[in-house]
């Protein structure tokens, strides 16, 4: 196995971690959770550039670097969700969104068709982290000194509220338009089901 896919099985790995020490009740760890969520940050940066330089480019690390993110986000949004700073039904439409599409990615691969990440699912991913780098840095210095108050302004709950709404929409946006460019793959999944079901009977 080369080195970006260790590396996006490390991503995967500290996922969990940086949830439980964020939704921990300790603040040197919820401290400690920044630390581990741009750590795991960096191996996405670092193994697509390792991949793209050294030709390091396989069909496992094609999948699972883009699940690997997915996993990351998706764990951070649902901490943000828990401790009240988002919207849970926003996180919900994420969520779900990434299974789908993941199990289309799946299925597209035991077809022998991958499914290539969208310009605009990149610019997704850009945003999604950008805004968590942002809200989670905030909390955690929010939270570091509490003699300061950030809530009226770094923190304000409307501009918050907004941009994760965006972020919402774009993301069920890019979800759509996956579906849309893979819909010969989809139906073929529904073809092969309906011909094992009438057969089963």
């Amino acid at each position: 196995m080369t080195l970006p896919n260790h590396l996006t099985i490390l991503r995967i790995v500290l996922s969990p971690i940086f949830v439980a020490l964020l939704l921990s009740e300790n603040v040197f760890y919820k401290q400690l959770s920044l630390l581990v969520y741009v750590i795991a940050a960096l191996t996405d940066w670092y193994d697509g550039w390792i991949a793209r330089k050294f030709g390091h480019i396989t069909r496992w690390g094609r999948f699972m670097d883009p699940l690997a993110d997915k996993i990351l986000t998706s764990s951070a949004f649902i901490s943000f969700a828990s401790l009240r700073l988002v919207e849970t039904w926003m996180v919900a439409i994420i969520v779900i969104r990434d299974i789908l599409i993941t199990l289309l990615r799946s299925y597209a691969e035991l077809k022998n068709k991958p499914v290539i990440t969208t310009k605009g699912a990149k610019v997704k991913t850009f945003i999604q982290m950008s805004f968590i780098y942002y809200l989670l840095f905030v909390y955690v210095i929010n939270l570091s000194f509490e003699g300061v108050n950030f809530d009226a302004s770094l923190l304000n709950p409307t501009l918050i509220y907004w941009v994760m709404l965006f972020i919402t929409l774009l993301t069920l946006w890019t979800g759509i338009a996956y579906l849309y460019d893979n819909w010969k793959i989809i139906k073929t999944f529904y073809v092969t089901a309906g011909k094992r079901a009438s057969e089963s009977i």
